[in-house]
């Protein structure tokens, strides 16, 4: 049986976001008191240091609206290959991160958590480490206790894959695919456990329909 999520809605996240008749781009960090403001952010909220300050962006797209499926394929770091392809099936949750980054470790617990509660629903996650080495890659999902697989992207090509979706150096970002492989919803930015769990269960609710 399928988790029930709250339906409450808490400052800065949504549990549940409704499909519209075209992409829908809800833009938290405008919430006063949602996240510090960054002058040297750009119009994605990405500075400097190389990763999205503030609170996400989400956008979600109906379904009649998206792209042709992901195409991404490659070895984890725990030496196991995959296709995203051979998930098609199951809806996929992928997300960007590496170790110094700030927000990525913020939303981290919440990502681990939403994994747990939908693995039993063939939910599929892979995060995509866009720029650490294998060291401390592990170092990060030991500490945070991650179980679900991640890929090293060194050579970018999975943010090459996700290049028409997401804004460039959108790091942290969150993308969930459709069973069909094709993007249903991103956050860019950070994304906190009841968004994620909303998001994932508006997918699961398509196949239902």
């Amino acid at each position: 049986m399928r988790n029930t999520h709250a339906q409450q809605s808490r400052v800065c996240s949504f549990s549940r976001l409704a499909y519209g008749s075209a992409v829908v781009a809800i833009v938290l960090a405008a919430v006063t008191g949602c996240a510090p403001t960054n002058k040297s952010a750009d119009a994605s909220g990405s500075n400097d240091q190389g990763y999205v300050s503030g609170t996400g962006i989400i956008t979600q797209i109906p379904e009649s609206e998206r792209s042709e499926a992901v195409k991404l394929a490659g070895q984890t770091t725990s030496g196991d290959s995959f296709d995203l392809h051979d998930w098609h099936g199951s809806p996929v949750v992928l997300n960007l991160w590496y170790a110094a980054c700030p927000p990525c470790r913020e939303e981290a617990p919440d990502l681990q958590k939403s994994y747990e509660s939908f693995r039993e629903e063939r939910v599929r996650f892979l995060g995509i480490n866009v720029r650490d080495q294998a060291a401390a890659s592990d170092a990060f999902t030991r500490h945070f206790g991650i179980t679900y697989p991640s890929m090293l992207d060194n050579e970018g090509r999975a943010v090459s894959a996700l290049s028409g979706l997401l804004p460039p150096q959108a790091v942290p970002s969150t993308v969930v695919l459709d069973s069909n492989g094709r993007p249903a919803a991103r956050v860019v930015g950070i994304v906190d456990r009841s968004t994620l769990d909303g998001l994932i269960t508006d997918v699961l609710d398509e196949e239902t329909r």
